[in-house]
């Protein structure tokens, strides 16, 4: 039984895992909201080497519209202001000398509906994610079956993994509906 555990506790780390991955990538989707996680990804050149613009600047928000972006030093103005362009997400750095403002515009309609659609996308890669580990846990407890695991104790440990699955599953919907719900709100 022992195995068994193992399998499960296996498949709930790696359906976390699937999970967690997915609540970054929403908060990397703009919502219409000044939101400095969408920044995470953009890389900032540092000295030669390219480095989070969260390294280099304090990214905070001023009001719903608006990220202020501070950097430590006045000579990084320039190439974080350069990285946020040529990230290319449709916002434009105001650059006054000692820090660089960015007043998020409102999304359009169209624009609502592609990030739904991303969102969505994100969902569904971790449900594949969840998906895997099930098929996996399963496999697994075929084989301890072969091996000479009680039918019985087989069928109870098929049934945790799909309970697991259905739960993580039914997180993931969730995960997406509170995205879509914060996309679209106007």
């Amino acid at each position: 039984m022992n195995d068994v555990k193992s399998v499960l506790d296996h498949s709930k780390a790696a359906m976390e895992k699937a999970l967690s991955h997915l609540e970054v990538q929403l908060t990397k989707i703009r919502a219409g909201k000044a939101n400095p996680a969408i920044f995470e990804s953009v890389m900032v050149d540092y000295y030669g080497s390219m480095v989070p613009i969260s390294q280099t600047a304090s990214v905070n928000t001023q009001d719903s519209r608006t990220i202020i972006i501070q950097p430590w030093e006045k000579a990084l103005l320039t190439p974080i202001e350069k990285a946020i362009q040529a990230a290319n997400m449709g916002l434009n750095p105001q650059n006054d000398g000692v820090i660089i403002r960015i007043t998020i515009p409102p999304l359009t309609e169209d624009r609502r509906k592609e990030l739904v659609k991303t969102a969505k996308a994100e969902a569904e890669e971790a449900k594949v994610g969840i998906r895997n580990s099930r098929k996996e846990a399963m496999e697994f407890v075929k084989g301890l079956l072969k091996k000479g695991l009680p039918e019985d104790e087989a069928k109870d440990a098929e049934t945790k993994i799909q309970a697991l699955t259905d739960q993580y599953v039914q997180k993931t919907d969730k995960h997406f509906e509170q995205k879509e719900k914060e996309i679209i709100t106007v």
